[in-house]
């Protein structure tokens, strides 16, 4: 697992190359470990964040906690396509009747001009959230020829919570209530009792994944 000194390190060798840098960040409670990290390395980077007009009140004001607690350069990102041009003939939103579309126009693509823009790409996602991750590297390449950077990949869920609590960093204000994974307001569902954090999001459909880590992946450079 690299430490904390590693990753300062790798980040200052990116810098040193001439590397334009981004984070991305959901505003979960398991992705501040990640922002906190960044504060203390360079708070100059930016962290973009994608408004899908979906996300809770909740996140929004977690957003604002951090802003001041970090002092991070949060960007937000809103997707292309207006909500009006989402609906079918019934008159039903995307995300019910086709969410992996929904999932590009209002996550994935919105993202796409950024790694476009820069070089590196910093992001916590974690081999234990789901088989999707597991097979992921610490560093690997991505769409439009930028470079994956997953400093946490080793992490457990146990050393993410010991670290919110050395740095005594707020929890996400929905934990409390059963929310471990907390994306977009149709997707998300309490832990429920026989399964994990991520197959409780999306319940009833075969997805665990909204597509920032896998159609802005190696498989979408190779298509590109």
């Amino acid at each position: 697992m690299p430490s904390f000194e590693q990753f300062r390190d790798r980040v200052h060798a990116f810098r040193a190359e001439g590397k334009k840098i981004f984070a991305s960040t959901s505003f979960q409670g398991h992705s501040v470990p990640l922002l906190h990290m960044l504060m203390r390395i360079d708070s100059s980077i930016p962290v973009y964040y994608v408004n899908t007009g979906y996300l809770f009140p909740e996140t929004l004001r977690f957003r604002d906690t951090l802003k001041k607690l970090l002092g991070l350069n949060f960007v937000q990102l809103r997707p292309l396509v207006p909500k009006s041009q989402q609906l079918n003939r019934e008159g039903a939103l995307m995300y019910s009747w086709d969410p992996d579309r929904d999932s590009y126009l209002n996550k994935v693509q919105p993202m796409e001009r950024v790694l476009a823009e820069h070089d590196v790409w910093i992001n916590g996602v974690r081999a234990d959230q789901s088989e999707t991750r597991k097979v992921m590297n610490v560093e690997q390449p991505a769409a439009y020829g930028c470079l994956r950077y997953h400093p946490m990949l080793d992490w457990t869920a146990k050393m993410v919570h010991a670290y919110i609590v050395e740095h005594r960093l707020p929890p996400h204000p929905l934990e409390a209530q059963g929310y471990l994974s907390i994306g977009d307001m149709p997707s998300t569902r309490k832990v429920m009792e026989g399964y994990d954090e991520r197959t409780s999001r999306w319940y009833g459909l075969k997805k665990t994944e909204c597509g920032l880590h896998t159609d802005l992946g190696p498989e979408k450079m190779k298509q590109g």
